[in-house]
């Protein structure tokens, strides 16, 4: 089969239903499709978290899936895995946060209103009695000549944080933001809270306490307390994670306006100064103790890698990687009777897509002339770590990894005449999938929602970071046959009544449709980028540019 073949038989498969397609003609199968998902999500897997019976189930689910489609073990040691060394670390659901000022004493609820944990691998973290300084967004960024620390000195301190980028206002227009300042609407890594608690980690402060809010988070703070009051993971370091804060924590905005105003301060006055270059930090003369208690647990958990090795001798040990992570939270607080956190959509669809790709891959003539690599990767929900760990510890060289297709959650409402790019603009990968697209009659849009920064939240961003060009898309918002603001209306609905909750189930109204469209698109990008006579590149000014050049 020539190339374009190839590219019209993707374009076309997904309107095929599954009864006509055959082993000798590759195409998506809609079935089986849904099949995974309904496997993978199903109670019997518990909800996939990492060291638990939804891992071993998952593992052997994935395996046996590629090893049906012929796809090869993806590691070099003949194994489908790539071992992920973590700790589990449980805190006890006694760790309220004392503020104290002076004779003034209040305490703020384990879960409710503090929903802390730390990354140290100890049995026991303590503050005691620990300075709280309010510090802005937290940031510091040279390039924007913005330090909200103005030379203090906060080691052992307890640091208080806004979540995002500095809401700089156009001074043209304050109804807007200024683009010139950290993106404008679009969120930079500065708004991410892993920079914040990275940021207190590297000056000393004790802790990093950052306050929630709905809409600039992008979620409700239900979402913080699901994905964090039970087991946390992280990679395990040789000084035992003895870097990090003694405590990372988010607080309710309620709680931030009580501690501020337990401190003689009006909280929403602060947060307007903190959008200057001229904002200082804020003592707020009130001190902080807390002991979390921890249980710990070593595991290796696993990533599961499946190959198809390039047809060009010369060019074979070249690499484009898609990735889906396999984990969701696991058995968690119990939300209207359901404790299970079956992550459906989150992410058994986007690991359903990466299955069926692979499988198509296996079918393809022409073969590609590099290879391919699918790796299901483990931990995303606790901080993007089975990706991290490969991106540290690559089973095959970065520097010969062309791109990473990352998918994470597929458009299980059915089909649209666009599709979301995050970070659009990013790289030369955007113009592979606007060709695609454009064979479907489809077109490309920007994320409509660039403030809530997805482009570092999920698994392409570990890759984009060591220079790795990465596409990362999300469902399209124009639904064929619906009115306008349907698809905003589903993004919404999604978000406040299923991300990250037992409810994220299988739905009786899914279709496949619309996903198995966007899976082509994966395909044929993945396909192009394996035949090219010229690597995809990050576009001018891009931040992981240099990164890449480096290399």
């Amino acid at each position: 089969m020539n190339k374009t073949s190839f590219l019209a038989l993707l374009a076309s498969a997904v309107l095929l239903p599954a009864a006509v397609q055959t082993a000798s003609k590759p195409s998506f199968d809609g079935t089986a499709f849904m099949e995974h998902i309904k496997v993978l999500a199903s109670d019997r897997f518990e909800g996939r978290a990492p060291g638990s019976k939804g891992e071993q189930l998952t593992v052997a689910y994935l395996e046996e899936q590629f090893r049906r489609s012929g796809v090869e073990p993806g590691n070099p040691d003949g194994s489908y895995v790539q071992k992920v060394p973590l700790v589990g670390i449980t805190p006890a659901p006694d760790a309220n946060l004392t503020l104290r000022r002076g004779s003034d004493t209040r305490i703020l609820k384990y879960r409710d209103q503090v929903v802390p944990w730390t990354k140290r691998v100890a049995e026991k973290v303590a503050l005691d009695n620990s300075e709280m300084v309010f510090v802005g967004y937290g940031v510091q960024a040279p390039e924007y000549q913005w330090d909200d620390y103005k030379g203090l000195d906060v080691r052992g301190k307890t640091l208080v944080m806004l979540i995002n980028d500095p809401a700089v206002p156009d001074p043209s227009d304050p109804s807007k933001l200024d683009r010139t300042m950290f993106g404008g609407k679009a969120m930079t890594y500065y708004g991410r809270w892993t920079y914040k608690y990275d940021i207190g980690a590297k000056l000393g402060a004790a802790a990093v306490v950052i306050v929630h809010e709905t809409q600039p988070a992008a979620y409700p703070f239900s979402v913080v307390q699901g994905s964090n009051t039970g087991e946390k993971f992280d990679l395990v370091t040789p000084d035992k994670n003895m870097g990090r804060c003694a405590v990372e924590a988010w607080i309710s905005r309620d709680s931030a306006v009580e501690l501020f105003r337990m401190a003689g301060q009006d909280f929403e006055a602060l947060k307007k100064q903190a959008v200057t270059r001229a904002f200082k930090p804020v003592a707020l003369g009130v001190t902080a103790t807390m002991t979390i208690t921890n249980t710990l647990r070593r595991l290796d958990s696993r990533n599961v890698l499946g190959k198809i090795t390039g047809s060009d001798p010369k060019l074979r040990d070249e690499y484009v990687i898609y990735t889906a992570h396999w984990d969701h939270l696991g058995v968690g607080t119990p939300a209207e009777g359901d404790a299970i956190y079956n992550g459906a959509l989150d992410n058994a669809s986007g690991v359903a897509a990466l299955l069926e790709i692979a499988r198509w891959f296996t079918k393809i003539e022409p073969k590609p002339k590099r290879s391919m690599l699918f790796l299901a990767v483990t931990a995303e929900e606790q901080g993007l770590f089975g990706s991290e760990y490969y991106a540290k510890m690559p089973v095959y060289p970065l520097e010969k990894t062309l791109a990473n297709i990352n998918i994470d959650g597929m458009n299980m409402f059915g089909r649209t005449r666009d599709i979301t790019v995050v970070g659009m603009g990013a790289s030369d990968l955007d113009d592979y999938l606007r060709d695609a697209a454009a064979r479907q009659k489809r077109v490309l849009r920007p994320d409509p929602e660039p403030e809530k920064g997805f482009y570092y939240r999920s698994d392409h961003f570990n890759f984009a970071k060591h220079g790795v060009p990465a596409l990362y898309t999300d469902q399209g918002i124009e639904y064929i046959g619906k009115p306008e603001k349907y698809g905003i209306a589903v993004r919404d609905r999604y978000t406040a009544e299923d991300y990250h909750r037992p409810s994220d189930e299988v739905k009786p109204d899914w279709t496949a449709e619309g996903a198995l469209e966007d899976a082509a698109l994966f395909a044929e990008v993945g396909y192009a980028v394996a035949n090219a006579s010229k690597l995809p590149e990050w576009k001018p000014g891009n931040e992981f540019r240099a990164t890449r050049e480096e290399r």
